[in-house]
This record gives C-alpha cells, sequence and structure tokens, in this order.
C-alpha cells in the first residue's frame, strides 16, 4: 500500500474552475489557453489587492461550485481500495467544512485532507511520508519532487509548461497518471 499526496485544485478539480467566476465578476471571456501563469494577477493585469479581496470572498463559492476533472473519480475510486489518498491542499485551513462537502457531494473518499493555506506543500507532504505526488503547479512539482525524491505527476495545462526535471512527469489527464501509476507500482515490487 502506497500513501498518495494529491493537490485539489486544478488537479481533482478541474483547472477551468475558476474561469466562470473570473468572467463573471472581472466582466472577461477568458479560456483555459488564455491562463499561461499561475499567478492571475498577471494574467488579469490587476492588482494582487484587488484579486485578492475578490478571492477570498470568492473562494467558498468557487470550491462549492468546483466541477471534478474528467476521469478524476474513476480513478479515486479505483485507487482508494489499495491506497491511502491524502489530500493536501493550499487552501485556507478554515475551508475544511467545505471542501470535506465538496468531497461528500462528489461521492469522493479520502483518508485525510489537510489544508495547509500556504502553497509550501514540502513539510507537510514530509510530515504524512507520501510515497508519490499529484500536482498542478509547476514549482511545487520540483520542489516536492527535488526535497523529497519522490516522484510527482504534474497535470498538463497552459499556466505550467516550464521545463521540467526527471522526478516530474508530465500527464495529460487522470488516465494517463493511471497509467503511470501502475507502471511504477509494478516497479516498487
Amino acid at each position: 500500500m502506497k500513501r498518495f499526496g494529491i493537490d485539489i485544485d486544478g488537479t481533482v478539480t478541474s483547472p477551468e474552475s475558476l474561469l466562470p467566476h473570473i468572467n463573471d465578476h472581472f466582466q472577461l471571456n477568458l479560456t483555459l489557453q488564455d491562463i499561461t501563469q499561475y499567478e492571475l494577477t498577471k494574467v488579469l493585469d490587476i492588482s494582487p489587492q484587488t484579486f485578492g479581496k475578490w478571492f477570498k470572498e470568492a473562494e467558498p463559492l468557487i470550491y462549492k461550485e468546483s466541477p471534478l476533472a474528467p476521469g478524476a473519480k474513476t480513478i479515486l475510486d479505483q485507487w482508494k481500495e489499495k491506497h491511502e489518498l491524502y489530500f493536501i491542499s493550499a487552501r485556507r485551513t478554515d475551508l475544511l467544512d467545505i471542501t470535506k462537502k465538496w468531497f461528500d457531494a462528489q461521492d469522493l473518499m479520502y483518508h485525510h485532507i489537510e489544508l495547509i493555506g500556504s502553497h509550501d506543500k514540502i513539510s507537510t507532504a514530509k510530515k504524512h511520508a507520501v510515497d508519490i505526488f499529484f500536482e498542478d503547479k509547476h514549482d511545487n512539482a520540483v520542489a516536492i519532487s527535488e526535497e523529497l525524491s519522490i516522484p510527482v505527476l504534474l497535470f498538463n495545462t497552459p499556466y505550467n509548461q516550464k521545463p521540467i526535471p526527471d522526478g516530474v512527469i508530465r500527464v495529460n489527464d487522470w488516465n494517463e497518471a493511471d497509467s503511470w501509476v501502475q507502471s511504477w507500482l509494478q516497479q516498487q515490487r
């Protein structure tokens, strides 16, 4: 049995989850292809203060309404029988109740959910001794891989296209992630 560290937003949820909310509030018409960097204030050309104020207010609704990434439930349902699923997210800790309700509404099982309120997931991944990590934020994926010497699957998006080191594996969807994981598990025996 392996322990999987799994990011939530942009990994388990669709990377497009924020877009309807951003487009509605800021009167834009962006698609995922327009989001070419993780730092949205640069993409939207607005101040971090303006975006931060809006995001803090919008976060609960965004998380409540986030659609699942295609294939995520099917694969996670298969993995939950054989592995421990530890969801580690940069979401604020006060959003745990909303997060757990979303998991329940999606009928997604978890062994543990930890909201750390920052993007520094290394210490949490280390504390829980995860064997592999699943992420959409480029610098998180690289840092976790390099610090913990574990494989990190990076879900391919327009905002994470910088080069990746050997320990980071780019996947396009949950089926590709599962194929890579099955091969990796065979090598672990």
